[in-house]
């Protein structure tokens, strides 16, 4: 970034109107040929208790379109194990529609210690799959063994 001595303004100004230019280049979905629908929902243990820290994590299955790929979203457990925005480019767009599988990431007690078994924090492993279809989610995963 250039800024001009004389008028430091002057060399700031251009460079947010180029900056501007370019994310208007982008279009609305930051350049994604994907649409995305909104996504909620909850996560409880089998018992029926929320889940309250941690965060969700939704790798979408759907197929690359050219050289794009879908990108995976996320959202925040809240303290009665629900999330209400699912993010993947801005906050709150939602997920690519169709199947997703799901990984619990940071899910650990004040000792740091898992709250889920270790297979449904990674997403190469998790048993777990949802369908944007089928939104608000009601995710459950059982307690780690001991």
């Amino acid at each position: 970034m250039e800024i001009n001595v004389r008028n430091p303004r002057r060399g700031l100004t251009a460079s947010a109107a180029l900056a501007l230019l370019f994310s208007a280049s982008l279009g609305c979905n930051n350049g994604s040929p994907f649409a995305y629908v909104a996504a909620s929902g909850s996560v409880h243990f089998e018992d029926g208790e929320p889940l309250t820290v941690g965060k969700v994590i939704f790798k979408p299955m759907a197929e690359a379109k050219g050289t794009a790929h879908p990108r995976a979203g996320g959202a925040d457990l809240n303290s009665e194990g629900r999330f209400d925005s699912v993010t993947s480019y801005k906050p709150g767009d939602g997920l690519v529609p169709g199947k997703h599988k799901v990984a619990i990431m940071f899910a650990v007690d004040d000792k740091g210690n898992s709250l889920v078994d270790t297979d449904y924090t990674n997403i190469a492993t998790t048993p777990l799959m949802v369908d944007t279809a089928e939104t608000p989610f009601k995710i459950v995963v059982p307690r780690p063994a001991k």
